[in-house]
């Protein structure tokens, strides 16, 4: 009989890993079939996971919206207590999402279901006393980035194990510069800059239109300038055409902007530079070494509530594994199109584009070899088989 696993994800990414995991712990398990049911998005519900709840019909930002949307997310709470009660999974697998899994995490943990967490909520950089609630709650933590396993151990949380991040060794892309532009109408013999706004709809609506006022000051020093709008695979691309057809400049030259879908990687990789939401895009473009700059634009109720919590120095996952500013970051009041195009004018310059690219190919080595999902699903059969002979006993 297949054992029963509860597994939730709530972000594009988080489905993403957790997709890769499932995949992972089936491979691994030579003796056990598992049934996974829980919150799932487009790539979990892929890789066989039953849908108790669909998360992309979940993804939100900000605190307004949290509030508007919390009849949905109880409603998916309550479902999920439902479906645990009847199937009593063997152990609860939570995929980062903090605001929602450590709740989760608390009512299963009362109920005596094993809780193991795969990549850890950013406490180390925001809201650090959620520590406590992992000490309390998770009996088995997984982390994919190097210094996390020494930040939790100084703070007295030892079930902490770090398995390399699943983006190691895992992002290539399709095909290069000179095909990527084929299918796009590009010049692969002008630059190509890269617009990633992020995959949520507020941040599209924030984000990108900073992202677009940064054209025409650019296009004024560089008129051979070409823009690629990369739009995430979870958005519609009418929402990304909408705003920038609101926005268009008469300045712009016809053929210096190209809004795309499905091809994230391949931007990234066929790019001489990319202004990036900062988030795991910013990690792909790192490892694909592309010279970047990291944005972020909150609404002003959101960065006031929620701005003072943030302790970290860096925002950009690059610089957090670098543990300096390798890539310029520009926040909230920051982030303007003027103080963007400043900044990605300058890495154009081909010799400090070369030296980051030198620089990002370097730090990247510190995340892992590949197989971190691997790893995570044997770590996770041990622990599943250790305490199934510790309640026999």
């Amino acid at each position: 009989m297949p054992l029963p696993l509860l597994i939730v994800a709530g972000e594009a990414s988080g489905d993403a890993h957790a997709a890769s995991l499932v995949r992972a712990l089936r491979d691994a398990a030579s003796e056990t079939q598992f049934e996974f049911f829980g919150s799932t998005g487009i790539q979990m519900r892929d890789a066989g996971v039953e849908p108790i709840v669909k998360a992309d019909e979940l993804a939100i930002l900000g605190l307004w919206e949290i509030g508007r949307a919390l009849p949905k997310f109880w409603r998916a709470f309550d479902e999920l207590k439902r479906a645990v009660e009847k199937r009593k999974p063997a152990a609860a697998i939570l995929v980062d999402w903090p605001d929602f899994n450590l709740r989760l995490a608390r009512w299963l943990h009362r109920r005596r279901i094993p809780v193991i967490y795969y990549i850890s909520p950013q406490v180390w950089a925001w809201r650090s006393y959620r520590a406590r609630t992992i000490q309390r709650d998770v009996d088995l933590l997984l982390s994919i980035l190097p210094f996390e396993k020494d930040w939790y151990a100084a703070r007295g949380i030892t079930r902490v194990e770090y398995v390399g991040h699943p983006l190691a060794g895992a992002v290539h892309p399709r095909f290069d510069r000179a095909e990527f532009c084929r299918q796009n109408d590009l010049d692969s013999s002008r630059p190509i800059i890269a617009l990633l706004p992020g995959s949520r709809h507020k941040e599209l609506v924030r984000i990108l239109p900073p992202m677009l006022e940064a054209i025409s000051p650019i296009q004024q020093q560089r008129p051979d300038a070409q823009f690629v709008v990369g739009v995430a695979p979870n958005r519609d691309l009418d929402e990304a055409r909408q705003i920038v057809a609101a926005l268009a400049h008469p300045s712009w030259s016809i053929d210096s902007l190209r809004v795309i879908h499905h091809q994230t990687r391949e931007a990234l990789a066929a790019c001489d530079v990319a202004a990036i939401a900062s988030g795991t895009a910013t990690l792909e473009a790192a490892l694909l070494s592309t010279p970047m700059v990291i944005v972020y634009k909150e609404s002003a109720v959101n960065w006031h509530a929620l701005g003072s919590l943030i302790t970290t120095e860096h925002f950009g996952l690059a610089n957090l594994i670098a543990g300096r500013r390798l890539a310029t970051e520009l926040i909230q009041d920051d982030f303007t199109g003027e103080t963007l195009a400043r900044e990605l004018d300058s890495l154009l310059d081909p010799d400090r584009n070369l030296a980051m690219r030198s620089e990002l190919k370097e730090v990247m080595k510190r995340i892992g070899e590949p197989g971190a999902s691997q790893r995570a699903a044997k770590i996770i059969i041990e622990f599943i088989n250790k305490d199934a002979r510790e309640t026999r006993a």
